[in-house]
């Protein structure tokens, strides 16, 4: 399975984003038109007080990905209500088509105290093609619970016959690497199923994919396609610590394959795609997104410092 990279195909410096936004273009997601692409991804404006608000804006760009048709100029949705779980952030969305509307699952972004944040699984219909977004409600659909005690976000939704398919990211707790240090999260990859896209039917606690980095490896935003008769999931990976500024325990792109949905053999060595030295994407890969264009397999996905600079763009070769 080998992909060739395209590049860096957006820098969100060079556009004028909704909200003041100018840093980050995380998480991008692909909604495919006949004759465009509208990507959707997660930026940021920061407040006063220095910390961040992470809001979602697209571009919608040629086929090619080399010509960007336009930047969403308006608020794609809204951040939450005072006090609910998406109040300080979204990130990211992934859009999936369902009859004539577009589903949008969010991740929602809630501050804490004791740790920097949660967060939980909404959704949003959007009823113009994807150009805007309205709640469902003003909860979540799926959220922590028995087993899954903290921070269940990076949905990505599959529907598959009459059923809806939810792969997401679940944490399993915080750790310090040494005492009064700041807390890093540990989270695995789960999944669950709809009937209706609203209703989530989750297999609570159970971690889908093997550890390659051992017990407190951190697995994120897993994403499927199917090509043939297996489905392959692609998602990033780390370290629990020292990941920011270290290369060799930064994000890279994982894989995975499985011919029911359910059981999943981690095959990472299968990817042949890593960091480029000198380039974009030189420390880290992270925050994959596949999809098909026109019968192209296309993988989006960040590069260093969890995609502050941009997307870039790789294709599965023949």
């Amino acid at each position: 399975m080998k992909w060739r990279k395209l590049g860096k195909i957006f820098d969100p410096a060079a556009f004028e984003l909704p909200h003041g936004c100018t840093e980050f273009a995380q998480a991008p997601q692909a909604l495919v038109f006949n004759d465009f692409v509208r990507i959707y991804f997660s930026t940021r404006v920061r407040e006063p007080d220095g910390k961040y608000l992470s809001h979602i804006a697209y571009v919608d760009m040629k086929k090619n990905f080399r010509d960007v048709l336009g930047v969403s100029a308006h608020t794609v949705i809204p951040l939450g209500k005072l006090g609910c779980f998406d109040e300080h952030g979204i990130f990211p969305m992934n859009v999936v088509r369902h009859g004539d509307a577009v589903h949008g699952y969010t991740s929602g972004v809630n501050r804490r105290v004791s740790v920097p944040a949660d967060g939980a699984i909404g959704l949003a219909i959007s009823r113009d093609e994807g150009r805007t977004f309205q709640r469902a409600g003003d909860g979540p659909v799926l959220a922590p619970s028995l087993h899954e005690p903290c921070i269940v976000v990076d949905p990505f939704v599959k529907i598959v016959g009459d059923t809806f398919h939810m792969w997401y990211v679940f944490g399993l707790g915080w750790k310090r690497a040494v005492p009064n240090a700041a807390p890093d999260r540990i989270y695995k990859i789960g999944h669950a199923t709809s009937c209706d896209g609203i209703r989530w039917v989750k297999e609570d606690g159970r971690q889908i994919l093997a550890d390659r980095l051992g017990d407190d490896e951190c697995q994120a935003l897993p994403t499927v396609i199917t090509l043939g008769d297996r489905h392959h999931m692609f998602f990033c990976y780390r370290q629990t610590f020292d990941f920011r500024t270290n290369r060799d325990r930064a994000y890279r792109i994982g894989h995975a394959w499985s011919d029911d949905l359910a059981s999943w053999t981690r095959a990472d060595d299968e990817m042949a795609l890593d960091v480029t030295p000198g380039d974009w994407d030189s420390d880290m890969l992270c925050y994959p997104h596949a999809f098909e264009c026109d019968g192209q397999p296309c993988l989006l996905y960040n590069g260093n410092a969890f995609g502050r600079h941009g997307f870039g763009l790789a294709v599965l070769e023949p």
